[in-house]
């Protein structure tokens, strides 16, 4: 059964996603741990360290996380996609106002994917 995709960026510089075609918006997808089960369990870890962070949606296959910035108290959507077919992770992080967020997105999810393969060795 095919997942669904993650929702497709405007193309404004606030945003990163594992599934554009945007090059400069583009980062590489999270290779599965043991199974998907263990890769959802570890990316939860990941994001449950992280401050200003709420779980606000899970399916069997996705996970959507609403971060709120620290001073203005802005929301910024990061869903995780698990794809059993590819073992991998697909991911999209995008900020829900204004056009330029100075790395803030692109940052997180660096940072989210370092810890995530630290933990899955």
């Amino acid at each position: 059964m095919a997942t669904k995709s993650l929702k497709p960026l405007s193309g404004s510089p606030n945003a990163v996603s594992t599934e554009t075609s945007i090059e400069a918006l583009r980062m590489e997808p999270l290779l599965y741990g043991r199974d998907r089960v263990h890769s959802i369990e570890t990316i939860k870890m990941v994001m449950g360290q992280l401050p200003r962070t709420e779980l606000v949606e899970e399916t069997r296959d996705m996970l959507h996380y609403v971060v709120s910035t620290k001073v203005m108290r802005f929301k910024d959507d990061v869903e995780f996609r698990f794809d059993d077919e590819t073992r991998q992770i697909e991911f999209r992080s995008a900020s829900r106002l204004g056009h330029y967020d100075f790395g803030v997105n692109r940052n997180r999810m660096q940072d989210v994917s370092e810890r995530y393969r630290r933990l899955i060795r």
